[in-house]
């Protein structure tokens, strides 16, 4: 099943109602997805998904206050990790393999520091470590490069994520795409307030 006609699932953990989305084939070691600040189910590439999901059980996941998921947006990394953590406990894994992009490399960091145990392989994009070169000026690079997405019309993405040449356009528009290509129950967007918490 393609990552865009992939069900959307939900899960109480400690009273919070957490979304998710669950494909590929069963057996082996889970692959759970973490995405980046303010990202919700529909913002995972379904590409990238799809190759993963030929080999690997993918479990796509919306943190807490972000998307379908329930509760208020945690505003520390620790409290997402902690989330997360739980979130695989309740889902019933043992063990798994975390792929974190941006923020999510953040937390998948995090879950390894916390859970040593839980955590087979990890693979960050995208991201660096706490305390690392430039990760104290995220926000002063992100705001303006959002900033100039709303003034343009333009999905922030654009700016954020792709190069501003010719070629970096047309991924980004490429990217944008495939993000639109799920037409049924899409996730719910994140609200203002969850994507400044998060």
């Amino acid at each position: 099943m393609p990552y865009i006609d992939a069900l959307n699932r939900s899960i109480d953990v400690d009273g919070t109602s957490f979304a998710y989305r669950d494909l590929g084939p069963r057996g082996g070691v889970p692959l759970v997805l973490l995405n980046h600040w303010g990202a919700v189910l529909d913002n995972f590439d379904p590409r990238i998904v799809d190759g993963l999901s030929r080999r690997h059980r993918i479990i796509a996941i919306d943190y807490r206050g972000i998307g379908a998921s329930g509760g208020t947006a945690p505003v520390t990394i620790d409290a997402m990790a902690r989330d997360a953590i739980a979130l695989i406990h309740a889902l019933g894994f043992e063990k798994v393999d975390l792929l974190g992009f941006s923020l999510g490399g953040f937390v998948a960091q995090d879950i390894v520091l916390k859970a040593p145990g839980l955590v087979r392989r990890l693979i960050l994009t995208g991201t660096g470590p706490a305390g690392g070169k430039g990760i104290d000026d995220v926000g002063a690079v992100s705001w303006p490069l959002m900033a100039k997405g709303l003034l343009t019309l333009r999905d922030p993405k654009t700016y954020l994520a792709f190069t501003s040449t010719a070629n970096g356009r047309q991924a980004a528009k490429a990217f944008l795409e495939r993000l639109k290509e799920r037409k049924a129950d899409r996730d719910k967007g994140p609200t203002p307030s969850a994507s400044c918490g998060s």
